[in-house]
């Protein structure tokens, strides 16, 4: 009987764990470049956040919550917890929700200063080895 149950809270905690992590709600064919202001950005553990606030149609704001991954992986792209501040005029390319609420998946951000950030480090050729 014990054995069973620890099975089944195994099983129930590694669905939870595969659900947190699914990517079904996000649109993978698609980009959408948000053009607007930072009004918040996390850098947490698991995954960083950032919130955008986009001009609408209406002369309001619509406020897009864009998931990016962890700041381990950020780090190595170059990010630093400062990269981005609220205020700071941004484009960002994220991949949408499919259910068409203002948020998605996080691929890049570009800076007024001109500097554009991934989440992942841009991969360099290495360098010849000499022949022996």
């Amino acid at each position: 009987m014990r054995s069973a149950l620890l099975c089944a809270a195994v099983v129930l905690a590694s669905t939870i764990v595969s659900a947190h992590h699914s990517s079904a709600g996000i649109d993978r064919t698609k980009s959408v470049e948000l053009v607007g202001t930072i009004k918040q950005f996390s850098w947490t553990n698991p995954h960083s956040w950032m919130e955008v606030e986009v001009p609408d149609q209406k002369g309001g704001t619509v406020v897009w919550k864009v998931e990016m991954t962890s700041p381990a992986y950020l780090v190595r792209a170059g990010w630093k917890s400062t990269t981005v501040k609220t205020g700071d005029e941004v484009k960002v390319t994220v991949r949408p929700l499919r259910d068409g609420s203002p948020g998605g998946l996080f691929v890049s951000v570009l800076l007024a200063d001109g500097r554009s950030f991934t989440e992942r480090p841009i991969a360099t050729t290495p360098p010849a080895s000499p022949n022996p």
